[in-house]
């Protein structure tokens, strides 16, 4: 699963994602192989934690993030949250979360994106199209089930933000545009054909 729904509103929409059973089996996996180590090692009891301590930091190192998003439309804003027990680790506990905050009228569209994966293939992460022709990732981390999870996920941000309503009012407000052009030149042309004609 992508993204979990937390609350759903008329005015707000909280989705969460926490580490999925890939992240957890590593962390049990790698620490174990430490835990092995310092077990069956003669080293003194220094070499031991280092055993121990070292393979925790590379599994918490590839360890998928705890985030939040949450969209309120009362205060026109997004935010994404991102809680990582590694960066609470390496800064001892000062710093685990980052925050994001974006305005939500910036906002125009919701896409799939394919990324690749470091040793695992392509996952799939959804991006936020802002009108400042910026793009945010939803997550910091890709999916790696199918495509359809994120779409999902795509489909009821758009349902909730009303993009699809905004994208068609924009696309009818180009067209009108068009025709109004194209009625300005049929004018002009034919005011030129009326004064070649007098002539």
């Amino acid at each position: 699963m992508y993204m979990l729904v937390e609350k759903h509103t008329y005015d707000l929409l909280h989705l969460k994602r926490v580490p999925g059973i890939r992240s957890w089996s590593l962390l049990v996996g790698i620490t174990s192989v430490g835990l092995g180590a310092a077990y069956y090692s003669s080293d003194n009891l220094l070499w031991k934690s280092f055993y121990v301590t070292g393979c925790l930091f590379i599994a918490l190192q590839n360890m998928e993030e705890w985030e939040d998003a949450v969209f309120d439309k009362a205060r026109n804003v997004v935010e994404l949250k991102t809680f990582s027990l590694y960066t609470l680790m390496l800064t001892l506990c000062r710093r685990g979360d980052e925050k994001v905050v974006l305005d939500m009228r910036h906002l125009r569209g919701v896409s799939v994106q394919e990324e690749k994966v470091r040793y695992l293939g392509k996952g799939y992460v959804l991006v936020l199209r802002l009108a400042t022709g910026f793009s945010y990732p939803l997550t910091q981390n890709a999916t790696l089930g199918g495509r359809s999870d994120v779409e999902a996920t795509v489909s009821l941000l758009k349902s909730f933000l009303g993009l699809e309503e905004l994208q068609q009012s924009w696309e009818d407000y180009g067209g009108d545009e068009a025709l109004d052009e194209g009625e300005d030149g049929d004018v002009d042309d034919s005011s030129d054909s009326r004064d070649e004609s007098e002539r």
